[in-house]
């Protein structure tokens, strides 16, 4: 129980103690005046009944405040509820977007990969082809140079130089 809960408890608890020994003196006649007229009746039964009244009309306040709260923490709660499904929806679309979006660039990525590998091998290709011609046209020429040389030869001495390839 709550501080307040209890101190209300017993000053109620005191209040009915308090008019319980002291019972004869509530229900005992006084002279009232009511503001145009003046009439007999107990004022301490008087005073008690107000007392009772007050104590009502507050149990029924706060059951209001309790009841009023408890129905804006509900519509909070469903409204709290609402914006984090809208929340994870969003993110969801988000992560839709996102993997879409990968996707899209990981084939361009893919496609652009193969297009400058084959142009890679193209151009290896290219490049083997221009070797081995410029290795064939190197061979030909040394060729070419060495019988030169070899026809010199023979003309300048004018004897057959022997064969070593045999």
């Amino acid at each position: 129980m709550y501080l307040r809960t209890i101190l209300i408890i017993i000053v109620l608890g005191a209040l009915v103690f308090f008019a319980a020994i002291n019972w004869g003196a509530f229900i005992s006649p006084t002279a009232l005046s009511v503001g145009f007229t003046s009439m007999e009746a107990p004022l301490g039964l008087i005073l008690l009944g107000i007392t009772g009244v007050l104590t009502l009309l507050f149990l029924i306040y706060v059951v209001y405040l309790q009841s009023s709260a408890l129905m804006e923490s509900r519509r909070y709660a469903r409204e709290m509820q609402s914006q984090r499904e809208m929340a994870e929806n969003a993110e969801a679309s988000r992560f839709r977007e996102l993997q879409s979006f990968l996707d899209v660039e990981l084939r361009q990525i893919a496609s652009h990969t193969v297009e400058s590998d084959a142009a890679i091998l193209k151009r290896l290709d290219e490049l083997d082809r221009d070797l081995r011609s410029a290795v064939e046209q190197s061979g030909n020429t040394l060729a070419a140079y060495i019988g030169e040389i070899d026809d010199r030869l023979e003309r300048t001495s004018g004897a057959k130089v022997p064969d070593t390839n045999r």
